[in-house]
């Protein structure tokens, strides 16, 4: 499927001009595991998941996996090398089998300068990105590992469409996901879903998890005693 018709940044263009757009991209399939983009690589292209998902990581000095984000399907990465000319700033791992179409960073900027419109969405897209980074750095300046569990849930819980008193994340990421994303281990995030899970705050059913009590989350991350001898990092 060699269009762009799910992709969200391009749902104002007309069917005509997703075509023409398309017709400028380069094609790409990627097994799961692949590596689309290394740090630090020159190239500047601006990629649109079409079919998958991609993986946002870094890799420490120790060679710990740090994961930024989750890129799916109908979303697009990139935009920061082709914006400001710069070499990449995180390395990008195919999650799953995905097709990815690749746009130039020239034709890139003649879209956005075309669409004011969608120059704007990419504004707001990087606003979220540094928002989130703000509160990820102060999450490891100030709380400990079950905590920053916690607050990583919080994040990423959106309302749920059928019951306005509860929240879930779907799909819900690999445990490994989120302990590289708030600095901690698999083990550690499995012991405070586990408790939470046993406090009847969460429940899992699917890819899907519910939070009951965004409230009582919220209050827990609160009474936690940070104290670094006592609490896992």
């Amino acid at each position: 499927m060699q269009n762009l018709d799910n992709i969200e940044l391009l749902n104002g263009l007309s069917p005509e001009e997703r075509m023409g757009l398309s017709g400028k991209c380069s094609w790409k399939t990627y097994t799961s595991g692949e590596q689309i983009l290394e740090r630090s690589s020159t190239s500047r292209d601006v990629f649109f998941v079409v079919e998958g998902s991609v993986n946002v990581v870094n890799f420490g000095v120790s060679g710990r996996e740090v994961a930024y984000a989750t890129v799916e399907a109908g979303q697009y990465f990139g935009e920061l090398s082709a914006i400001d000319g710069k070499p990449r700033s995180a390395n990008i791992i195919a999650n799953k089998k995905c097709l990815l179409a690749a746009l130039s960073p020239e034709n890139f900027s003649d879209l956005l300068m075309s669409h004011p419109e969608i120059m704007m969405q990419v504004m707001q897209r990087l606003a979220v990105i540094i928002r989130t980074n703000d509160d990820r750095i102060l999450d490891l300046s100030t709380l400990g590992a079950v905590q920053r569990v916690c607050q990583e849930l919080l994040r990423m819980a959106e309302t749920d469409p059928i019951n306005k008193d509860s929240w879930l994340i779907y799909p819900m990421p690999t445990q490994s996901v989120i302990a590289s994303r708030v600095s901690t281990t698999r083990e550690t995030v499995a012991r405070v879903l586990g408790q939470l899970s046993n406090d009847n705050l969460v429940f899992k059913k699917g890819k899907t998890l519910y939070l009951k009590d965004r409230a009582a989350i919220e209050e827990f991350i609160s009474t936690l005693a940070i104290s670094p001898g006592s609490v896992p990092r």
